[in-house]
């Protein structure tokens, strides 16, 4: 199992109890492998060239199959054509916080307050291309806010800049910030999801302040090279459903608000090739250049 990102993120916590499961149902070792860099890319494209037989498969996330790629020069491989898609893993939840010392405390009170002044609020996000990125687009674009974007080379520093209040907002995901919010060191304006987080349903949706918001879905999956036979993919698709479906698992990733998926392989797809879609209008939208 090759996963696209560095050790130590959300990726990991899904990615290597999941690869244990698979061991014990298929009696040998699935060895993990984190090959991190270029916003996943890296890790995906070698997947992209291994031999087509299951034995090698990736867990990513959209930036390397999604709205980020539209963000890559030369793409090694298509998202689509290079890979069949097993199964999405999680749905990420993601989020606005802000700096207790912000003025506006609702979502109507920061558009508000941003509308009076244009190009004077800021949020800082994981990085150009990201989900968090294009969280914040989205806003600009369907409430019709002037807000600037501070790209971040990930979300630790973006978050540290956060909680010193050096910048006022941030989408970042919940888990990342969870523990600040409930210690009072910073506050949860909105979640992007159509759905309020049950995990913290006091935040609000974005959707329930501006309604023509277009939500996504920052999810994490597994993909195996083209061509892997469609009976190994189903196999492989039951099983990590399965391994996903275990409690204790199940338990670890509601903790760090992650929202477990089940989805058949052809589901997976329509998801892939809708966040294609809406990464190449996020690029135009941001007039964004590779």
């Amino acid at each position: 199992m090759i996963i696209s990102f560095p050790p130590g993120g959300a990726l990991d916590v899904v990615g290597r109890p999941v690869a244990q499961k698979l061991s014990e149902v298929f009696k040998q070792p699935v060895v993990v492998e984190n090959r991190g860099g270029a916003g996943g890319t890296i890790g995906s494209e070698y997947v992209a060239k291994q031999p087509a037989d299951g034995h090698v498969i990736l867990l990513t996330a959209g930036t390397s199959h999604g709205t980020g790629s539209s963000f890559y020069p030369n793409l090694p491989y298509d998202p689509i054509r290079d890979f069949v898609a097993i199964a999405a893993a999680v749905e990420v939840v993601v989020a606005l916080a802000a700096h207790p010392s912000f003025e506006p405390k609702t979502m109507k009170e920061l558009l508000d307050y941003a509308r009076a002044n244009p190009g004077k609020v800021s949020y800082g996000s994981s990085g150009i291309g990201s989900p968090m990125h294009l969280a914040g687009e989205l806003l600009r674009e369907s409430a019709r806010v002037d807000i600037v974007h501070i790209p971040y080379k990930g979300a630790g520093p973006a978050i540290t800049d956060l909680l010193g209040g050096q910048i006022p907002l941030a989408f970042v995901s919940l888990a990342s910030v969870m523990g600040h919010i409930k210690a009072g060191k910073l506050r949860g304006m909105a979640v992007v999801e159509a759905q309020r987080y049950r995990g913290m349903p006091e935040i609000p949706t974005i959707k329930e302040t501006v309604p023509n918001y277009d939500m996504f879905t920052s999810w994490l999956g597994f993909f195996a090279p083209a061509g892997t036979p469609r009976e190994v993919v189903t196999k492989l698709n039951a099983e990590i459903n399965k391994a996903l479906a275990d409690p204790e698992l199940g338990a670890a990733l509601e903790a760090r608000a992650l929202v477990r998926l089940n989805t058949t392989p052809e589901q997976f797809t329509e998801m892939v090739r809708k966040e294609l879609e809406l990464g190449a209008r996020f690029a135009k939208m941001v007039g964004g250049k590779p």
